[in-house]
């Protein structure tokens, strides 16, 4: 599970003349030793809480679909748990999560139990989370740069049960849960997603989950760039909380592929 020198994150190279992204930011259950150190939380416990935490299995469902696309997209993966620092979290004061303990280095768990006792979340924020930023800030502008627009498609997935550090659990937690930006998820995107996933069940927006991932960068700056979360109900694919994937990983896979398609070169819809 841990490792002294870990390596943060991959990006994984596509195709020149893609501008899709598949983000996959919290597959991993990674941990140095050194920020395990700083959990308090025993080894069995903590194997309980990475369970609820991690969404097992997204790594290779993006790696998957980016071999079916018909122009394999590129991939940005997260190689560390979020229990290190959580990458799409705001690193100050505009974090909502972080009343429940869970900014961008959480000090609560899922279960809303201690974490991490009494920590200055600068040097993990420093030593992780900045240089992911910045790799996927430039991650972005070379596909602006290549092809003129870049498309974020964030790959997630969350349990059929609300856990308790959920601050918007109440709604619907429909198969799947598709997380927007008004600013950078232009309809679209939105319409290829519900139609990519038709066959996968009920489609819902920003519910249990809301919001979509850009790097601050361009953050409400720069309409080419798009985003959108696609959050997957974990008993579509694997045993939870957190076991072995089933057979729907593969059909999951070819609705994403399915969704980077639409994006391709010729195909591509404007914002």
């Amino acid at each position: 599970m841990a490792s002294e020198h870990p390596v943060s994150f991959a990006l994984v190279p596509g195709a020149h003349e893609s501008p899709v992204i598949l983000h996959v930011p919290h597959s991993s259950r990674a941990i140095p030793d050194a920020v395990r150190a700083g959990i308090v939380l025993d080894d069995e416990a903590l194997e309980r809480e990475l369970d609820h935490i991690t969404d097992s299995h997204t790594a290779r469902l993006a790696a998957a679909a980016a071999e079916r696309a018909a122009v394999r997209p590129w991939q940005f993966v997260n190689e560390l748990s979020r229990l290190v620092v959580d990458p799409e979290r705001f690193p100050d004061e505009r974090e909502e999560m972080a009343a429940v303990g869970m900014g961008a280095v959480y000090t609560r768990t899922t279960q809303g139990r201690t974490l991490r006792g009494s920590v200055d979340p600068q040097p993990l924020i420093s030593r992780y989370f900045h240089p992911y930023a910045r790799s996927m800030t430039a991650a972005v502008a070379g596909r602006l740069a290549a092809t003129g627009r870049a498309v974020v498609i964030d790959v997630h997935s969350y349990p059929s049960r609300r856990l308790p550090y959920e601050l918007h659990g109440d709604g619907p937690r429909p198969p799947i849960c598709l997380g927007t930006d008004e600013f950078h998820t232009p309809s679209e995107l939105l319409t290829a997603a519900r139609e990519a996933f038709a066959h996968c069940g009920d489609i819902e927006v920003n519910t249990p989950f809301a919001g979509a991932y850009v790097p601050l960068d361009f953050y409400g700056k720069d309409a080419r760039v798009g985003a959108l979360v696609v959050e997957i109900r974990r008993d579509l694919y694997l045993e939870e909380p957190g076991g072995p994937a089933g057979p729907g990983l593969i059909t999951l896979a070819g609705a994403l592929a399915a969704l980077v398609d639409v994006w391709t070169p010729g195909q591509r819809a404007g914002h």
